[in-house]
């Protein structure tokens, strides 16, 4: 039911292009509202609100239709700081207005919510949908970066060289893949450093993730508190070949086949149009 509603959603908004072919997006966010830091201190988090509502809106505008996930399947939750006209290049109307798309929504209900399991995803098939997209917030970096789920789901979509787009924190999910996923990050947190088990399917990919600069820089809103491990660092020992904008915080993507990586908010709109111009 909840998965014949989301669809029904991106109907009822009425977001269609006139003759554009409607492909099948999943977007797959965290379950958490926290990120566990060192020293037992907790960051209250969730998803970014640009780097969500963005790469949706321009998706439901080309008519595109769009299911959300989360491992679990519980409603999603919005990081209030995230709630600023600073992510939306300045313009406090475009902010409101995907406040106001995301309330359509209904994600961020507790009873309503339209969002799925991977299990659910799982039973209505991969192969049903065209392109998966992980946006970021610190919630990733909790629970996206082991789930087994979202490991198979990510494998399918990179043996069949399917659209994956993620966006900075987002990429962390990435190390679902890893034959050992709970392991390696267990490593990183222990000692700074870590050896995949075995090969991953990602090895050798050019991408990008919020750069350890950039996570230095934001430090502050940790509030005194440190994060276990960087995603920069722990996708670059995993096998990834990182690449960052020449200044903090500037827009930046980089694609490398099947992948599709931003390296921060201000990636979130080059991400949707590279998007855009894979599903036809």
């Amino acid at each position: 039911m909840r998965f014949l509603r989301s669809l029904a959603i991106t109907l009822a908004l009425g977001f269609s292009a006139t003759g554009a072919h409607a492909e099948n997006v999943l977007v797959v966010l965290s379950d958490s509202d926290r990120l566990d830091l060192r020293d037992g201190k907790v960051f209250e988090t969730g998803f970014y609100l640009n780097e969500l509502m963005q790469p949706v809106q321009a998706l439901l505008d080309a008519g595109h239709d769009i299911t959300f996930a989360t491992p679990k399947g519980t409603a999603p939750t919005v990081d209030k700081t995230s709630i600023d006209k600073m992510y939306f290049g300045g313009d406090e109307t475009a902010m409101k207005t995907s406040e106001a798309q995301l309330a359509k929504l209904g994600l961020l209900s507790r009873e309503k919510s339209p969002v799925v399991s991977l299990a659910r995803i799982e039973q209505i098939g991969y192969d049903h949908f065209d392109a998966i997209y992980v946006p970021g917030g610190h919630a990733p970096m909790q629970d996206l970066l082991v789930s087994p789920e979202l490991g198979r789901l990510l494998t399918h979509f990179h043996e069949t060289g399917k659209t994956t787009a993620l966006t900075c924190h987002g990429p962390i999910a990435l190390l679902s893949t890893l034959p050992n996923a709970p392991g390696f990050t267990k490593q990183l947190e222990i000692s700074g450093t870590a050896q995949p088990d075995g090969k991953w399917i990602y090895a050798g990919y050019r991408l990008t993730v919020l750069s350890n600069r950039e996570e230095e820089l934001a430090k502050a809103l940790l509030n005194g508190g440190q994060m276990k491990f960087y995603p920069q660092t722990a996708l670059e020992q995993a096998g990834a070949k990182f690449s960052e904008a020449e200044a903090p915080f500037a827009a930046h993507l980089v694609t490398d086949r099947e992948l599709i990586t931003g390296q921060n908010p201000a990636s979130a709109v080059a991400v949707a149009q590279e998007m855009l111009k894979r599903l036809k």
